[in-house]
Formats: C-alpha cells, sequence, structure tokens
C-alpha cells in the first residue's frame, strides 16, 4: 500500500499543521498543538503521498493506521448490508481510519483518491511509542481524533468517513 515517493514532493510536518488549523469542515481535527509538539508528532507519522484513483483502504481490510490529510481530496465509500452505498468526501485538515485506530475493527469503507494527496500515516505500534514518550501529545491527540469520530457518526452523510 505505501506509494514511492516522488522526488519533488516534499513533506514538512508544519504544512500538515497549517492545514489543521485552517480546516473549517465540520469534521475538522482540532489539534492545538505547539511548534515544539509538531515537531516531536512529526517524528511518529510517516509521509504518504498518493496519486489520483489510488486506493488508500478497502472496506473489510484488517488494517489500523490512522491517516492525517495535509493537501488533496479523497472519496469515501462505504456499502451496507442492503447492498446501498453511501459517500462522503474528506479533504485537508481531517483525519481518516480514525475507526478502525480505536476500535482494532476492519475497515467500514473503501477511501480512493480523488485527487494528488499528501497524507500522514500513523501507525498503531508508532502510537503506542508516542504515548510512552509523550503522554499529553498521545492524549490530545487522541481525543481530537475521537471528536472528529463522534462529529461524523452525529451528521447522518458524514458516517461512511468514520472508516
Amino acid at each position: 500500500m505505501n506509494a514511492p515517493l516522488p522526488a519533488a514532493l516534499q513533506f514538512d510536518v508544519h504544512s500538515l499543521a497549517r492545514a489543521i488549523s485552517s480546516c473549517q469542515a465540520s469534521d475538522a481535527l482540532p489539534c492545538q498543538f505547539s511548534e515544539l509538539q509538531w515537531n516531536a508528532l512529526g517524528t511518529y507519522l510517516q509521509p504518504f503521498p498518493l496519486s489520483t484513483g489510488q486506493v488508500l483502504m478497502e472496506q473489510g481490510a484488517h488494517d489500523c493506521t490512522v491517516y492525517f490529510i495535509e493537501s488533496g481530496t479523497l472519496s469515501v465509500h462505504h456499502e451496507d448490508e442492503k447492498e446501498r452505498t453511501h459517500m462522503a468526501t474528506v479533504g485537508p485538515g481531517t483525519v481518516l481510519g480514525e475507526g478502525s485506530f480505536f476500535s482494532q475493527q476492519p475497515r467500514r469503507a473503501t477511501v480512493q483518491a480523488a485527487s494528488p494527496c499528501k497524507l500522514w500515516c500513523l501507525t498503531t505500534l508508532r502510537f503506542r511509542d508516542l504515548a510512552s514518550r509523550h503522554s499529553p501529545i498521545a492524549l490530545q491527540l487522541s481525543l481530537a481524533m475521537g471528536a472528529v469520530m463522534a462529529r461524523r457518526l452525529a451528521i447522518y452523510p458524514r458516517r461512511a468517513a468514520v472508516t
């Protein structure tokens, strides 16, 4: 699932911080980290580029990685037990994968890049390491992701985005 990093594509955790702080979406990630905290968090995040059309996650897959969106747009498709498809679109300053990250359950939806994207991923193993070394950052990040998940679950069209 890892895409090769094009030579011209540059990643800087402070660009992610700006995307998060300027996001006006209803499911924006409410993180208020200092520059020092972003620097610490950045050592646990891994850059993850996606090309248009590339699949990030598939419904039913057993993967608990969470993704933070710096730039680009992703479409989320969830097929329910009655074979109805529910769709949502997510963009910069939001997060994907928080449902499986917390529940350790299979992915609830398929996510595909609708445009070129710059994402940052955080695995559960790296999060545990973050929590042991920088527990205040891990706690604030957990609360922020939980808030996003709660907002998405409360708004019917956004429920598909809980992956």
